[in-house]
């Protein structure tokens, strides 16, 4: 039985470049999701076997992503699909319970490779990542704890991007009420006083980009 499949990328030629690699070898494609809160909606609805999540989306990302998909279909293996090798990214995403972490950068066999090691139930990380993670272990240098809640990093996220309380709300399925609460609890927290404060944080943090 062909292994199943969920591709989530903001980019939609990104995602159908990635659907028709995994079609050709064997993979089945059972869905695709252009932000991480469709994504886990979508794993929820599908139980793909695999998801694979880029690291940087819109609404919520693909560790954030991971962790609702982790709740909501436990059944599904989740790999990061990153550019860059930081290492505070990948010691995040393996918290979070993801099963594999391949580079853009490399072939595509490596990607390939990820999915079918996940699959059996086993761990992949793409060799650049692999050093990442092996150097900040050794060093002590892991990723520190964040003081925000998963549902206050997906408000600062979606703060980062430009987004309106209101339309945080909605987003969320919450009151504007609620969101405004979410919002001054993430200022005092990070003792931050001004909006653009939290877009740099947030861009510091990885949970958006420029």
């Amino acid at each position: 039985m062909a292994i199943r499949v969920l591709l989530a990328d903001d980019h939609a030629v990104v995602r159908q470049a990635l659907s028709l690699l995994l079609e050709r070898e064997g993979f089945e494609i059972v869905g695709q999701a252009a932000d991480g809160d469709e994504a886990w909606r979508m794993a929820r609805d599908l139980t793909p076997d695999v998801a694979v999540l880029d690291l940087m989306m819109p609404v919520m990302n693909g560790i954030e992503s991971a962790r609702e998909i982790r709740r909501a279909s436990p059944q599904t293996a989740t790999i990061l699909l990153t550019g860059k090798t930081e290492d505070r990214h990948v010691l995040d995403a393996l918290q979070e319970g993801i099963k594999g972490c391949a580079l853009k950068t490399h072939e595509a066999r490596d990607l390939i490779q990820a999915v079918r090691e996940v699959a059996r139930g086993g761990r992949y990380l793409s060799p650049g990542l692999s050093r990442a993670v092996i150097d900040s272990y050794v060093s002590g240098n892991g990723s520190p704890r964040d003081v925000l809640t998963p549902r206050e990093r997906q408000v600062l996220k979606l703060i980062a991007e430009g987004r309106k309380t209101r339309e945080i709300g909605e987003i969320l399925g919450v009151s504007v009420k609620t969101a405004e609460t979410h919002r001054s609890r993430i200022m005092k927290k990070l003792n931050i006083r001004e909006t653009a404060g939290l877009v740099r944080y947030a861009l510091r943090q990885g949970l958006a980009e420029l």
